[in-house]
């Protein structure tokens, strides 16, 4: 190896951005950059001592792990430096120089909402960096020049990142003759003119208590030669609620979760019996960015005997609940189990079993006595929380009282029990409809019927919607039916009082309205399965439906979009034979013969519009916008007679 070799590379372009976000703003917590160094710190003791259970020999005769600050006064440099697992060259630069990829393009987004709060002087460039677990990155806060030397426990060379944040960093081996790193990382950072503050050791030693004092792995400071302590170095979760503060809490929160914001709940529990293990989970106030991943990786760490075993344990919390950040630490593993090990023991089927029950009923508490807080935190995490409706049949129950939706009577969210408590008289079915926006959902003709019947329609927008509905299939025995479904009969309902008896009822339907459909059934041939009278619409002259017995339109659409089939079923066309449209265009089909071809041209021109009219109200694309822009052109220029 050319120890001499020193390469120079350039930042991700995601990194440069967040870096240009960082060193150019004002923050009024800069000194949050020593805690997410020590936080990293702390990550990569842990790691090191879960490899040293099965690889003893890493410890290499210094199985005490430390972080170690230091300063010099006259160099302007503070050192942070621990003994943990340490980083080769390929991690310096997949971690130093790279975001992580499953959320590049939520980093990108948010970036933009956030550049506008270094103006504002508030402290969203912070919330990013947190968000996104790249709290390295705050060290250009405070530092002109950073620089990185870590050497992998197990490994020979060592390696030094460097860079002063401006886009590019160079990565070089370290001598031989130079080498003094056992293993693990030191960080350098040559300080601002601004940030002398931080050699100060009073200001080191009140950073390192307010904001790293539950960190597990001794902080310790060299001063007069002798070490001191700056931290209380204990496992926060096996103490006893009256001894940890809210600031230790919140601090552990930000710890653990990478997290700038403050949770939204908090659950501390012992468990002491056949099974023993202590746990401390949190809700987080907003989305992690990686929540709806494809990897549906949770942020919960397993620890055994206060000893970090994975970050990545499926078998620890169910996916529904991903979004939980904390630890759950057990006495009844082996310390050096393995991870296949991991997937199907019985103990941690007991333990996933306890904690999913236990923030479920948390979870239920909030939602009865604070439902306000509750409508936020299902704004958030309500579409992850939903899988459990088709993929955890044991807490089915409780789950379907935890859910919320949108609906055409609640102004805010409703449960499923409010919504039998409201269902109109002989009403034996709870209604929703289904779609890619609750907005655009809410002005879906084939809700008319339904609001001029005063019947109340559940107004479902996530993906995971159209999955859960089947597998449960009813609530209270109440059967869930989509009112895009030709399979609707409102005959039976009664026009709701309201303002809208005060407005002259419609008249009936044209006696050519059966010729009409006829009609339509000729000209649209395979276009449709049928054409249909509607009892849904009352506004809008035509909309689309699923005939009895085919897939969801919405559901079809979904799973056309990942490729999951190929074709699309065939839809029923419904018109509404009150609507002035239809009703003129039955005249017109009555004195069609007396009008000669013209009229027979307008009348197939009208029924494709119709067609498309319908795709469109339903999110769909023209298949033929040519044909489309043509017939449109044709129908104008007749009504203007040119």
């Amino acid at each position: 190896m050319d120890t001499n070799c020193e390469e120079k590379l350039s930042f991700q372009a995601e990194v440069s951005r967040l870096l240009d976000i960082v060193a150019n703003s004002l923050y009024s917590n800069k000194e949050i950059f020593l805690r997410e160094l020590i936080s990293n710190a702390s990550d990569a003791c842990d790691r090191l001592r879960y490899a040293a259970l099965t690889e003893p020999e890493l410890l290499a005769g210094d199985p005490d792990f430390k972080i170690h600050l230091s300063s010099d006064a006259k160099a302007r440099t503070l050192t942070i430096a621990d003994n943990g697992i340490g980083m080769n060259r390929d991690e310096l630069i997949e971690n130093l120089g790279t975001i992580a990829r499953s959320g590049t393009a939520a980093f990108m987004n948010q970036m933009k909402d956030q550049e506008k709060d270094k103006s504002d002087g508030k402290t969203g460039g912070a919330n990013l960096i947190g968000q996104f677990g790249v709290g390295f990155y705050s060290s250009f806060m405070v530092a002109d020049k950073v620089e990185v030397t870590s050497r992998k426990a197990g490994e020979d060379h060592a390696w030094t990142w460097t860079s002063d944040g401006k886009g590019d960093f160079t990565v070089a081996a370290v001598s031989p003759d130079a080498l003094d790193l056992a293993r693990g990382t030191r960080i350098v950072l040559s300080l601002k003119k601004d940030a002398a503050e931080y050699q100060d050791t009073a200001r080191l030693r009140t950073i390192v208590k307010t904001y790293s004092d539950h960190v597990a792995i001794p902080v310790v400071m060299t001063v007069d030669d002798k070490e001191d302590m700056l931290n209380s170095a204990s496992a926060i979760w096996r103490r006893a609620k009256s001894e940890v503060s809210e600031e230790q809490y919140k601090e552990f929160y930000h710890h653990v979760a990478h997290a700038f914001d403050d949770p939204w709940l908090r659950l501390h529990f012992k468990v002491e019996g056949v099974i023993e293990y202590s746990g401390l989970l949190y809700v987080p106030a907003s989305q992690p960015f990686d929540l709806f991943a494809p990897e549906r990786r949770h942020g919960v760490k397993l620890y055994v005997k206060r000893i970090f075993i994975t970050d990545d344990c499926a078998e620890l919390v169910p996916p529904y609940l991903r979004f939980l950040r904390g630890v759950i630490d057990t006495e009844d593993l082996a310390l050096n189990i393995s991870r296949e090990m991991l997937q199907e023991h019985p103990v941690l089927t007991k333990i996933r079993g306890a904690v999913t029950k236990r923030v479920l009923k948390e979870l239920k508490k909030k939602a009865e006595k604070k439902p306000e807080e509750y409508a936020k935190f299902w704004e958030n995490f309500g579409a992850v929380l939903k899988e459990g409706l088709y993929e955890d049949a044991g807490q089915r129950e409780i789950l379907t009282e935890l859910a919320r939706f949108a609906s055409t009577k609640s102004e805010g969210l409703t449960g499923l029990s409010g919504y039998v408590e409201r269902m109109a008289e002989g009403q034996s079915d709870i209604y929703y409809i289904s779609g890619n926006d609750a907005d655009a959902v809410r002005r879906s003709p084939h809700l008319e019927g339904f609001e001029a019947k005063g019947i109340e329609v559940l107004l479902l927008s996530d993906p995971v919607d159209e999955f859960w509905i089947p597998a449960i299939g009813t609530f209270q025995d109440k059967p869930f039916k989509s009112v895009t479904r030709g399979d609707v009969d409102l005959s039976g309902f009664a026009t709701k009082d309201s303002d809208e008896k005060a407005k002259p009822e419609p008249e009936d339907a044209a006696p050519g309205t059966d010729a009409l459909v006829a009609f339509l059934k000729l000209a649209l041939k395979d276009a449709v399965k049928d054409v249909r009278r509607s009892e849904r619409l009352t506004g809008s002259p035509v909309c689309l439906i699923a005939d009895e017995g085919d897939m969801d339109m919405h559901l079809e659409r979904l799973l056309k979009q990942h490729r999951q089939i190929d074709t699309a079923s065939k839809r029923v066309l419904e018109i509404n034979p009150k609507h002035s449209l239809i009703r003129s265009l039955s005249r017109r089909l009555e004195d069609k013969d007396a009008a000669g071809g013209g009229a027979n041209a307008a009348l197939d021109d009208a029924a494709w519009l119709l067609l498309d009219q319908a795709r469109i109200l339903e999110g769909e694309t023209v298949p033929d916008p040519a044909a489309f822009a043509r017939r449109l052109t044709a129908i104008v220029e007749r009504g203007f007679g040119t």
